[in-house]
């Protein structure tokens, strides 16, 4: 298996199925700026340091995700719209355990 299927519902509430490759080391913020579900500018400002929650998630399914890290946690509690299903999606690297996601991306504002 060299790709997982995630899906992604945008802004605007449309539902997507993407390809993810376990390898490229990918994550999902990339994954979202590669389909363009998001606009450039209004996701991963920060360029996936955890510095800004401009590619901020709801994690919609069951899925075990890699722990918070502190700077991740810091950044949350700064972040607008933030619910207890709130990550980073820079922060999730792509594994095969994703298989099937389902994540929402967060209003911008």
């Amino acid at each position: 298996m060299t790709d997982i299927n995630i899906i992604i519902i945008d802004r605007l509430g449309k539902k997507h199925n993407v390809l993810a490759p376990l390898d490229m080391s990918m994550n999902i913020m990339e994954l979202i700026k590669s389909y363009e579900l998001a606009d450039d500018a209004s996701i991963g400002v920060c360029g996936g340091m955890a510095m800004c929650a401009s590619c901020q998630c709801y994690i919609e399914s069951t899925h075990e995700l890699n722990p918070k890290s502190d700077e991740e946690e810091a950044m949350l509690s700064e972040a607008f719209n933030l619910k207890s299903s709130s990550r980073l999606s820079c922060q999730i690297p792509i594994t095969k355990d994703l298989k099937d996601l389902i994540i929402r991306i967060a209003p911008e504002y």
